[in-house]
């Protein structure tokens, strides 16, 4: 009796070692030895040796029943059904993730399990192959370095990272009217809004009719990565699969689907989206996203409100670096200009109301600032280990070198009035990724048109960067609104642009700037050139969320 109670919770060490050893088996057969030495076709549109394949969804064609069927049809190894007791872990009635369990199976485990005496004996069989298998998959972490390779977008300014930044540096504002539904009672009537966009060819149909917009931009700009970084079919059958992830995360989720999903309530539960809870939640996004490429890495997302997407880009360049994965997909992804969202910040009184002439209504560090334009969009980043990235030839936009994370632990809404979060999160992203003060000339900053917070942050950058003669500080949206959880990866992806054209975008709509405010810090109402040598891009959240990211040139 005390033999079967102290062996019950290692069940689920069997189960673990049981599968790790089974997938380690499979992998080392499987895996190829070197990607092919081609190198991708630029934007512009050439080929490599023959036109390349855009990766179409895994899932075109599939109803909602072959879907759930493909999440159902997973079989477990021969030495999982093996292990003992799964009803320990999986229930008295013998159901499990991957089917039903197997009656006679689980009767010879429960007799192995009686006859067996020796604690000590179930301990070497349950710790020692895990043990082992840690050893085998244990990574060299030492001079492993994380390269962006490719850049998704889906924006008010575009759905191309290359039109997307031609029209920052023009000086283009998206910025409008809200036209996707009624709200001509709102004080605020105008935000970032995506005007055009479509999921065909990226999103199988019938998903595409029940996902939130969140999801599907998630999806497209994440495929639209893949595509930017060169990774066509035939580069994807080459990966190993189990060494590639997604952690794309967001702010506010599906916040249409659950919406739809109350007022579907109250007529009748019955008229309910049965997808309505898997849809709403946060992580089904980078879900999907790997379900769909048969990606088996780090998989999850992570909501830090604004600071989402540098959260996301940040874990995910550390799972590479801790030798856990090759190839991540990370960014963020928002939709929330439904009359819900509008509702709920029109309430936080944080909103710019300046709805006659909606283009000058983001306007960071004006004296006429009278808050934040919601926006929507997704921005997602390829990273790569870097000698995996030059093994398949890929293009390197920039490197990434690290970054931190802080917490004002202050207040809800409002930043610190010292601005101390912000600081001792820019220097610990220094000190963490080896950069000098003085390397850091270019900062993309969260800047979102508010109040209090513009002033927090540039004072901030200037107690860490304010000696610094070749500094220059913008802020993206001053033209694309503040796009919530995804603004961080979208700015990731500006200030990689800007390393890759030499190259700021200008701020716009700074007619009068805050008396405190050196003008010569800023990059002006155009264009500028700089060479830059470390770009820093911030993003900071409700609930005092601090996050910073540095890029360089690869070199």
């Amino acid at each position: 009796m005390a033999g079967a109670a102290v062996a019950s919770p290692l069940c689920t060490w069997l189960v673990t070692a049981c599968m790790s050893v089974a997938c380690n088996e499979e992998r080392s057969l499987g895996r190829r030895s070197a990607f092919p030495g081609r190198r991708r076709a630029l934007l512009s549109g050439g080929e490599v040796q023959g036109s390349p394949r855009r990766l179409i969804s895994a899932f075109r064609g599939l109803g909602i029943r072959g879907l759930m069927s493909s999440f159902l049809a997973l079989e477990p190894c021969a030495e999982f059904h093996s292990s003992r007791n799964g009803s320990a872990f999986f229930g008295e009635n013998g159901f499990f993730l991957f089917g039903p369990w197997n009656a006679e199976s689980n009767r010879r485990q429960r007799r192995a399990a009686h006859s067996s005496t020796s604690f000590g004996k179930v301990m070497s069989i349950a710790v020692q192959p895990e043990k082992e298998v840690a050893e085998k998959k244990r990574m060299p972490t030492k001079q492993r370095r994380v390269v962006v390779t490719g850049m998704g977008v889906v924006t008010p300014l575009g759905h191309d990272p290359d039109i997307f930044y031609e029209k920052l540096l023009e000086g283009i504002s998206g910025i409008s009217k809200i036209e996707t539904f009624d709200c001509s009672s709102y004080p605020t009537r105008i935000a970032g809004e995506i005007k055009s966009f479509s999921s065909d060819g990226w999103v199988a149909p019938k998903l595409s009719k029940r996902m939130d917009k969140f999801m599907l931009y998630l999806l497209t700009a994440g495929k639209k990565a893949l595509e930017n970084g060169g990774v066509t079919e035939d580069v994807m059958s080459q990966l190993d699969k189990t060494r590639c992830g997604v952690l794309i995360g967001s702010a506010m989720g599906g916040m249409k689907v659950f919406n739809d999903a109350i007022e579907a309530l109250r007529i009748s539960y019955k008229k309910m989206n049965p997808f309505c809870v898997p849809f709403a939640t946060t992580n089904m996004g980078s879900a999907m996203l790997a379900i769909d490429l048969g990606w088996m890495g780090p998989n999850y997302s992570i909501s830090t409100a604004c600071a989402t997407s540098n959260f996301c880009i940040l874990n995910a360049a550390n799972h590479i670096l801790r030798g856990e994965s090759d190839v991540m997909l990370c960014g963020g992804s928002d939709a929330a200009i439904i009359p819900i969202g509008l509702g709920g910040f029109v309430a936080c009184r944080a909103l710019s109301q300046r709805n006659g002439d909606p283009t000058k209504a983001s306007r960071p560090w004006d004296v006429d600032r009278d808050g934040f334009v919601m926006g929507e969009g997704a921005g997602v980043l390829l990273l790569e280990e870097l000698e995996h990235a030059k093994q398949r030839g890929a293009e390197i936009y920039a490197e990434f070198l690290g970054g931190s994370f802080t917490c004002d632990a202050y207040h809800m809404t409002e930043p610190h009035p010292g601005g101390t979060g912000i600081i001792l999160c820019i220097e610990k992203a220094l000190a963490e990724s080896g950069v000098a003060r003085e390397d850091v000339n270019y900062v993309n900053a969260h800047a979102t048109s508010t109040p209090s917070g513009d002033l927090k942050e540039y004072q901030a950058l200037i107690h860490c960067f304010g000696q610094n003669p070749e500094l220059k500080v913008n802020s993206t949206k001053s033209m694309t609104g503040h796009l919530l959880g995804a603004a961080g990866a979208v700015e990731a992806i500006a200030a990689v642009q800007a390393i890759r054209t030499g190259w700021v975008h200008p701020n716009i709509n700074l007619d009068s700037p805050e008396e405190n405010v050196d003008v010569n810090k800023l990059v002006g109402s155009n264009k500028e050139r700089l060479d830059v040598k470390v770009a820093l891009s911030s993003s900071f959240g409700f609930g005092g969320h601090n996050s910073s990211i540095l890029f360089a040139p690869y070199k």
